[in-house]
């Protein structure tokens, strides 16, 4: 039975800012239980909802050095869905209304959390022969492992594995500060280790002391090695490339489930979708005040509104667009003059575009559910699951050619009647325009190929399984 632990600084359903909670959250109920035993550390965050913190049940405590600070670490437990979530409790470091802060305060707190959880190891009775990282929080668990394997023959022979889902987040600060913080020796902070341009780096670290590196797509394993998406580590990236591969994402196919999700209309599948699906997307005309047509092709946006999802190219377009037999749904908070600029042509376009500057899960399920096709014209995209979501609802993706888009939606070919979306290369907004309105022509003229390409998309499995089996080969490999 090999042993497994994740560890991150987040994890549905306890605690979520983006797709690593999602990550960390399903994919260990999809390893088999017969030869993994996976378990997952967390931090114990004040803000999360007093249902859960109410259900852990404590273990213990212990004090720990970090460096001249002694520092209480409590250890609380909890079964969730068969799944063994460890918590590690310090009202010092994880108090606060959300789990991440101000960069300076952030290098604290996880290099407080990645010497803890190896710290805690012994207590809970729990020898992983893998530790799975997930981000820059966890980058400084392979570092303190090297440290603690001198002198300590408990903790030779675990191997790590650290997993990238955004490269574009590092956690540096100046070396002296992490330095003092961390209590590592002089000896980690060299250029070939822990320094990047003459600061710190937790990522870097983690990338130069994990035994293997994996990101969440494999055009995102390749598109790293390049400096336009390396974000200054693409030499590192290049020097470790025997060791990095990619392996992309899933969605948890019971809570994204067309058939029985409860914040839909009307419930459909493959089968029926051409006679239900719609029913949806005319109560959603209804309750966001659009003009209501059951025929109107109408375009959904579920997004963070930041450059690196391409909003800069929507905004640029955005007029020409709504010159067309379109409706436009976006959902999404982010940069300032991305919210006003879709609420500037909501309001321009009240019958046309909805803009809903706010975030709530049940909303953009019936976003998924209801349009026609949903656009991701992302800048870079590691993996990316809105993709995944809207093929699963059979809501037709619209995306540029990057990272695990590229990998997860198939281009539509007319002549060849292949393809479960549409897809452009360059980051041009003309570009775009043009394949968004290469959509809303087959979908105007050539239906039946419309409904196909939704077939296809309905069809493919981009649940958790797929990716568990790939993890399951890459922990054999170790």
């Amino acid at each position: 039975m090999k042993k497994i632990l994740f560890v991150a600084s987040e994890s549905v359903p306890f605690i979520k800012t983006g797709g690593l909670a999602d990550v960390v959250g399903s994919l260990p109920k999809y390893f088999d239980k017969d030869k993994y035993d996976v378990r997952v550390m967390l931090p114990k965050y004040m803000c999360m909802k007093e249902t859960w913190k109410e259900k852990m049940e404590y273990v213990t405590h212990f004090y720990m050095d970090l460096n001249w600070r002694k520092q209480y670490v409590g250890i609380l437990q909890m079964k969730y869905e068969g799944i063994l979530f460890y918590f590690i409790d310090n009202e010092y470091y994880f108090n606060g209304f959300a789990p991440y802060g101000d960069t300076y305060t952030d290098v604290e707190k996880f290099a407080f959390f990645s010497k803890a959880v190896l710290s805690a190891l012994s207590l809970i009775d729990f020898r992983p022969d893998i530790i799975h990282c997930h981000d820059w929080q966890t980058g400084l668990v392979p570092v303190y492992l090297d440290n603690f394997r001198y002198g300590n023959e408990w903790y030779r022979g675990i191997k790590t594995i650290m997993t990238i889902h955004n490269l574009k987040f590092q956690g540096t600060w100046d070396t002296k500060r992490i330095r003092d913080i961390t209590g590592l020796p002089q000896y980690y902070f060299a250029p070939d280790k822990l320094e990047a341009y003459e600061d710190a780096n937790y990522l870097k670290g983690g990338i130069v002391y994990a035994d293997r590196i994996t990101t969440v797509s494999n055009t995102y394993a390749e598109e790293i090695k390049m400096p336009f998406y390396g974000e200054r580590l693409d030499g590192l990236m290049n020097a470790r490339a025997n060791c990095l591969s990619g392996i992309v994402n899933g969605i948890d196919y019971e809570d994204y489930n067309p058939k029985t999700d409860p914040s839909i209309v009307k419930n459909y599948d493959v089968s029926n979708f051409r006679r239900e699906k719609i029913k949806n997307k005319t109560a959603l005309q209804e309750e966001l005040n659009l003009e209501k047509n059951h025929k109107t092709m109408m375009i959904g946006i579920v997004s963070r509104l930041t450059d690196q999802k391409g909003f800069d190219l929507v905004a640029y377009v955005m007029d020409e667009l709504c010159q067309d037999a379109v409706q436009i749904v976006a959902l999404g908070t982010g940069e300032e003059q991305y919210e006003n600029m879709f609420r500037h042509f909501a309001w321009k376009y009240p019958d046309k575009v909805s803009a809903n500057i706010y975030y709530s899960e049940e909303m953009s399920h019936k976003v998924y559910a209801s349009c026609d096709a949903f656009l991701m014209p992302s800048l870079f995209e590691p993996c990316g699951l809105s993709q995944l979501m809207s093929l699963r609802y059979g809501t037709v993706p619209i995306v540029r050619e990057t990272g695990g888009l590229k990998d997860t939606v198939e281009a539509y070919n007319e002549y060849e009647k292949t393809g479960t979306g549409f897809s452009f290369m360059n980051y041009n907004a003309h570009e775009m325009l043009g394949t968004i309105r290469y959509a809303e022509r087959i979908y105007y003229d050539k239906k039946r190929d419309w409904n196909k390409i939704v077939e296809r998309g309905m069809k493919r499995d981009f649940s958790w399984k797929n990716s568990a089996k790939q993890y399951e080969d890459l922990y054999e490999s170790m």
